[in-house]
């Protein structure tokens, strides 16, 4: 049988795709132990991901129970397109209304857009979630060639 060929993302391939990629899934663990998933907008910065949530919300009182989080980036419609990078990691939250400043202009430039003049009046009531890989696992199904 022929060795099934090495479909990980190259790190100039996964940093061109989180680039063009800006929504995650990240999963944290509710008080029962179950995966609460949620739909994030984030930044990289030095092997970082940065995201914000408002300091209320159910995945910041997961995050302050248990800071262990995976999160997953992932792109395309068929099997042999499907192309992703999964992380699992500690978060660290950062309180204040400067550290939310700064992420909501990371993803503004990362997007290419001027920041909205909203996301300012809401950084009080907002953290920042800050999670720092433990362990990286990435994919591309178009190396598999076919063979799936």
């Amino acid at each position: 049988m022929p060795e099934r060929p090495d479909i990980r993302l190259t790190p100039d391939e996964q940093a061109a795709f989180l680039r063009n990629n800006r929504k995650c899934a990240l999963a944290t663990l509710d008080q029962d132990g179950f995966p609460h998933l949620v739909a994030m907008n984030f930044a990289v910065r030095d092997g970082a991901y940065y995201m914000t949530s408002y300091g209320k919300a159910q995945k910041v009182l997961n995050i302050r129970r248990n800071p262990q989080v995976a999160l997953m980036v992932e792109a395309g419609s068929a099997y042999a397109e499907l192309k992703g990078v999964m992380v699992r990691g500690h978060c660290e939250l950062l309180e204040g209304p400067e550290s939310v400043n700064r992420v909501f202009a990371w993803m503004a430039e990362d997007r290419g857009e001027a920041r909205s003049p909203d996301s300012a009046r809401s950084a009080p009531k907002r953290v920042v979630l800050k999670i720092v890989p433990t362990k990286t696992v990435t994919w591309d199904h178009s190396k598999l060639g076919g063979r799936y």
